[in-house]
């Protein structure tokens, strides 16, 4: 299998590792394996979070693109796969190779992504158009989007296939979202054979919905994300209480709840808790919006791959989540509506970093009303408005007007999708002679923090990936 152009010995080294994306940050995942014969690339993410990296990813990619033989992605989450129709446009014609649900979410996800690139060139264009200055192309079309899904080729847990001569992928289920995949790859040339085995974005213990991360036994190498490289998510039981008490305080002050959650992933888990807890947490008072075309969509494939995982997330011989008070709302007439609801509306909305889509149309209507709550669910990157509202900010900007943030803001840190510094040593711990390992996907004091304790608990030859760093091995 795989396309069999463009390839490239890397000289006496048999197999090599090179780090271009997500090093010593959260978002732009993009690595390459390189053995004699063959490239692979493994992710091609959107970078996110503000600053200059609309420019960034604009850029050209670091590798030619007729020495790429496969790509190789972990799960469907924007920063991991969002740059995988640009790579198209730009003339990538060989597979991508995912698991089964991961392939079902992205044939959602990244249309949805190419449609927000026209929207943002559309507004910018209608600015530049005023100052006589030249327009601007979108990062890509959903158009475009939707036409790179015919290079996708799905796979599925725990089958062993040769992707290429010599080169054979298995993924295993990494517990962070619907299809997300630890990535083992092994290379063997001749009587020569390595392992790579690449984490993917890892699960924790307690999540809702997922199940618990695959322990593997055996690789040469591995790379390792490093999100809360350097922290404890508070207990579950704790985060359920914090939860019921936000609830109980919004209740009693009769105002709307906001959540911004990310459509993939957190917003599931949000609604399998409020299911459960539906009686404790006296939500019978509430209406429960979930105002995300996306997010009802994601919800449908969680249906669709629910035998992936064992948690109940819907009713018996339902695709809808088993909440009395549910409402779904696709079009943006039913999404404006809720604007006239000033009490008893709790409102599931994307984007999870608050950097576009409805919630900022709820932020409007909400952030500066004291009696209303923002809950927040899930990571900020630095230079998003949502982690601006984290580090308590006194006002936002929306669309060039200025709101003081009266709302009470509330950061629940122990729903994250991804596991904590205990899961991550847990996850690595279960290697048979601490392979050396290369942290990716965590900003610089986490990483730290990470690579210190592995080496400390494990005398694991543990290291910081750099952008443009390559290893032998």
């Amino acid at each position: 299998m795989g396309s069999g152009y463009g390839n490239k010995k890397i000289g006496s080294m048999k197999f090599q590792l090179q780090f271009l994306g997500a090093t010593e940050e959260v978002t732009g995942s993009l690595y390459l394996l390189r053995t004699p014969q063959h490239t692979l690339m493994l992710e091609c993410g959107l970078l996110q979070g503000g600053g200059n990296n609309e420019d960034r990813n604009k850029e050209d990619f670091p590798v030619a693109l007729g020495e790429i033989d496969a790509l190789v992605l972990s799960h469907s989450h924007i920063d991991h796969s969002g740059r995988i129709p640009l790579l198209v446009k730009r003339g990538y014609r060989g597979p991508v190779y995912a698991q089964h649900a991961t392939k079902a979410l992205c044939e959602i996800m990244l249309p949805d992504s190419g449609y927000l690139n026209e929207k943002d060139a559309e507004w910018e264009n209608r600015k530049r158009r005023e100052r006589g200055e030249a327009m601007v192309e979108a990062l890509y079309t959903r158009e475009e989007a939707e036409a790179c899904m015919g290079q996708f080729e799905s796979i599925g847990y725990d089958e062993e296939t040769e992707i290429l001569p010599g080169v054979w992928l298995r993924f295993h289920d990494a517990g962070h979202i619907l299809g997300s995949s630890i990535v083992e790859i092994r290379c063997v040339d001749g009587d020569d054979s390595r392992t790579l085995v690449f984490s993917g974005d890892l699960g924790y213990r307690d999540a809702p919905v997922m199940n618990s991360p695959r322990h593997l036994r055996h690789a040469d190498v591995v790379m390792l994300e490093s999100t809360y490289g350097d922290r404890l998510h508070k207990p579950f039981a704790d985060t359920m209480q914090e939860l019921a008490d936000v609830f109980e305080r919004a209740r009693a002050a009769q105002g709307n709840i906001l959540i911004p959650a990310f459509t993939v992933g957190r917003t599931q888990d949000l609604l399998y808790l409020l299911a459960e807890n539906f009686d404790e947490w006296h939500l019978r008072h509430w209406h429960i919006f979930l105002d995300s075309p996306l997010g009802i969509e994601a919800t449908e494939v969680y249906a669709r791959y629910r035998h992936l995982y064992g948690a109940r997330l819907f009713g018996p011989e339902s695709s809808l989540p088993d909440l009395p008070n549910y409402h779904a709302t696709r079009t943006t007439e039913e999404s404006m509506a809720i604007n006239q609801i000033t009490s008893g509306a709790i409102i599931i909305a994307g984007s999870g970093m608050c950097t576009g889509g409805r919630i900022h149309h709820h932020l409007k209507n909400n952030v500066w009303r004291p009696e209303c709550h923002v809950v927040i669910v899930g990571y900020q990157a630095i230079g998003t408005l949502g982690r601006r509202l984290v580090d308590g900010a006194d006002e936002i900007r929306l669309w060039g007007d200025t709101y003081p943030v009266r709302a009470k803001v509330h950061t629940i840190g122990g729903l994250s999708a991804h596991g904590d510094q205990a899961d991550l040593l847990e996850w690595y711990g279960a290697f048979e002679s601490s392979p050396p390992v290369y942290l990716v996907h965590g900003e610089p004091k986490a990483q730290a923090a990470l690579r210190d304790k592995l080496k400390g608990q494990f005398k694991a030859p543990a290291h910081i990936a750099t952008y443009g760093q390559t290893v032998d091995f």
